[in-house]
């Protein structure tokens, strides 16, 4: 039976862990080629031996997408690698638990916030897409979250930076249309990651909006069956969209 991704070649950012580990699992269980991008070179390696013994391919390069000239690297390995690029799940990102109300975080706190969502999400689709249109298209998946569509309070930085991205999916899906790809953007609620439910330890006063979630908390593979519609020809006429996987919470 054909994959959902066969002979396509998907790079993940943020893959060692997480939503991207989980979505790159899956995009080699659907037949994709994928390349895992991360700093955590033990954790990647790890998964990528464990995609391979399942019967996958996949390879690990490292990437520290808030830097340029890593992001660049990182794409030309992997065009060396494979010689095209069909898909790219902009997935790396994350808050700082020195985040908060823009009258007292910190200048850096606000740019490293940037710096990692929103310019590393820049800055991969800027390596990404002209690899993209040499292989003839491709498909971006950008990742942002509920916090850059409601007003969450002590997260300023953080819903910039992912109310930022949902305007630059936009964008890139107009500029970028007639060379054949598509752009679209996943808004996550609360998966439970490792990362979240640290968070909700530390901040065990936030729990109350579990109440919101109408469908429970999502799990990592909730987001990344997302990703995949949107990675694939299934979703082919469909580009500069918002997909939520909230459980409801923007609607309750």
């Amino acid at each position: 039976m054909a994959g959902r991704l066969d002979g396509k070649v998907a790079f993940i950012t943020g893959a060692s862990q997480g939503i991207g580990e989980t979505t790159a699992r899956l995009f080699a269980r659907e037949g994709a080629r994928v390349v895992l991008a991360a700093r955590r070179r033990a954790e990647s390696e790890k998964v990528v031996a464990e995609i391979e013994s399942a019967g996958g391919t996949a390879i690990f390069v490292p990437c520290d997408v808030s830097e340029p000239d890593s992001v660049e690297q990182a794409f030309a390995q992997a065009d060396r690698a494979w010689g095209r690029l069909d898909v790219l799940f902009n997935n790396a990102g994350g808050s700082s638990p020195d985040d908060g109300p823009l009258t007292k975080t910190s200048l850096d706190t606000f740019w490293k916030t940037l710096r990692l969502d929103l310019f590393g999400t820049w800055l991969c689709s800027r390596a990404a897409i002209p690899l993209m249109q040499k292989s003839g298209g491709g498909s971006i998946v950008n990742s942002a979250s509920i916090m850059g569509e409601m007003g969450v309070p002590n997260r300023d930085a953080y819903t910039a930076a992912k109310g930022g991205i949902i305007a630059l999916t936009r964008s890139m899906a107009v500029e970028f249309a007639s060379d054949g790809i598509r752009v679209n953007v996943v808004i996550p609620g609360a998966v439970t990651t490792e990362r979240v439910l640290e968070f909700f330890d530390r901040e065990p006063h936030l729990k109350k909006q579990f109440d919101a979630y109408l469908l429970g908390m999502a799990e990592p593979i909730d987001v990344a069956q997302a990703v995949l519609f949107l990675a694939s020809d299934e979703s082919r006429r469909t580009t500069g969209q918002k997909l939520p996987v909230d459980s409801g919470i923007l609607i309750s």
